[in-house]
């Protein structure tokens, strides 16, 4: 190998060192997922996690009215799930873990028992 090839053979090293970092990167990213149904006509549960399996106790998890008015404010349990009495108002829920892991579910979407 001459000198002026291994200049360039280093740049392709380090070329593929930061693409393999970036890729790595999203491979761990994990996607938040929140799912609700109701449990009888008066009851809902929702449960939240990650994509990666993992659970999200303590994740904000409020219930809003369509006048962004917070109807039920809350949190996971331990369990990741959380339990509320069904507002009589038109709402949705919002499961806010933080900037980019917002999952938002409109009481239209939420299963029947």
């Amino acid at each position: 190998m001459t000198r002026s090839q291994r200049p360039s053979r280093l740049r392709l090293s380090a070329a593929l060192l930061v693409l393999s970092a970036g890729f790595t990167g999203s491979a761990l990213a994990h996607n938040p997922m929140c799912e609700c149904k109701a449990i009888d006509a008066d009851q809902i549960k929702c449960t939240g996690g990650f994509s990666d399996g993992s659970g999200a106790p303590g994740v904000t998890l409020d219930v809003i009215g369509y006048d962004e008015t917070i109807l039920v404010p809350g949190k996971l349990g331990s369990d990741s799930t959380l339990t509320f009495k069904k507002p009589g108002a038109e709402f949705y829920v919002l499961f806010d873990a933080g900037p980019g892991h917002v999952v938002e579910i409109d009481q239209a979407d939420i299963e029947a028992p």
